[in-house]
């Protein structure tokens, strides 16, 4: 008795599911968009990863002679940054100490090299300007007194 009952059910169930289908196509077909929700959710989950940011022995690597006597600062310092003097790396290469010499509007604040706190932060930038103006001082300085001087002769 029980198995007739439940036959009886099945296909009043299976003619409601059709009924829904067919009316969920229709109702689809009267949509203004044109595009499949399950796009859009594909869309979503493709957003443009984020860059992630270096530490200091990140952005010396790249650098000749692991940045030593360039200067760089955390992305968020204005006017001020370090000359790399020092730095002692672990063995992975992106971890250790690095010393320098402080500078403010380009100028150096400081004689004497100290240690720079928060080298392992995710915040640091290579500061060409400030590097590239004291290599052309240099090479000009270099040139002129590389120039042969006439000799005056002794009257």
């Amino acid at each position: 008795m029980a198995t007739g009952l439940a036959n009886r059910a099945a296909p009043k169930q299976q003619t409601l599911c059709l009924f829904r289908l067919s009316l969920n196509s229709f109702l689809r077909s009267f949509s203004t968009s044109t595009e499949n929700p399950n796009a859009s959710s594909s869309l979503a989950s493709k957003k443009p990863k984020r860059k992630k940011k270096k530490n200091l022995f990140e952005v010396a690597q790249f650098l000749p002679n692991w940045g030593i006597g360039y200067h760089m600062a955390k992305s968020h310092w204005s006017g001020l940054s370090y000359q790399i003097t020092k730095i002692n790396l672990y063995k992975d290469g992106r971890h250790g100490k690095a010393w320098g010499i402080v500078h403010k509007e380009g100028l150096p604040a400081a004689d004497a090299p100290r240690k720079i706190s928060g080298v392992h932060k995710r915040c640091w930038k290579y500061i060409a300007s400030l590097s590239k103006a004291k290599e052309s001082i240099k090479n000009s300085t270099i040139s002129i007194e590389s120039t042969p001087k006439a000799e005056v002769p002794a009257a």
